[in-house]
């Protein structure tokens, strides 16, 4: 089995789109252009692939973007400076294999070499146990609830401390940024040139 995590690309909407809206109720449905906004603008979009099939994916924003959700705002509002897990899909078929903490493990390192904080939630009604043990062993811990919207379902907002970024941050982003290597490299999520790939730059020196 040849396992890949990569950038997504543009071919790739359809399936995700499909993928997304067939994952059931503990995932909100996505239409185009919402997800069209998640490629233009998600910091980190990165899709599995399994053999050449789309196994999965997982999609999260830095703060400081024009992001609608109450969830990504409650966290705003409360933290300067985070990455926020926003959904992670797997297909039915690659389901229990592990692949969801190999996302997890990715996103991490995105995320600890840019920001103090790595946030997400889990729906609380329905509650799903294994969701919520998940979270809680890799480090997650629960920092708030709220309901989305009137009438949705109430949402454990947890945070995860990320202990590496003061060492990367006093090291690396108040000294010119981080190394330009590719596995430290960003995301340049909307291409507005006639570029006909996705562009990366490292040493980003946000923090």
């Amino acid at each position: 089995m040849a396992l890949a995590i990569r950038d997504v690309r543009e071919h790739d909407l359809d399936a995700v789109l499909a993928l997304n809206n067939t994952a059931g109720r503990s995932i909100l449905v996505l239409d185009a252009a919402q997800l069209r906004y998640f490629y233009e603008h998600a910091d980190y979009f990165r899709v599995a692939e399994i053999d050449g099939e789309l196994a999965g994916f997982l999609i999260a924003l830095r703060d400081g973007r024009d992001y609608g959700s109450p969830n990504y705002r409650w966290f705003s509002e409360h933290y300067p400076s985070f990455v926020y897990i926003d959904r992670i899909v797997v297909a039915n078929a690659y389901r229990r294999h592990g692949l969801g903490r190999i996302f997890y493990c990715d996103v991490n390192s995105f995320a600890e070499v840019r920001v103090p904080l790595l946030t997400c939630e889990v729906f609380l009604e329905p509650i799903d146990d294994v969701v919520v043990l998940f979270h809680g062993t890799y480090g997650f811990q629960e920092v708030g609830q709220q309901r989305m919207g009137e009438h949705g379902p109430q949402v454990s907002l947890l945070a995860k401390d990320l202990p590496s970024f003061a060492y990367v941050r006093d090291t690396y982003l108040e000294h010119g940024g981080l190394p330009d290597l590719p596995w430290l490299a960003s995301r340049v999520p909307y291409l507005t040139h006639n570029d006909s790939k996705p562009r990366r730059l490292a040493g980003e020196r946000r923090s």
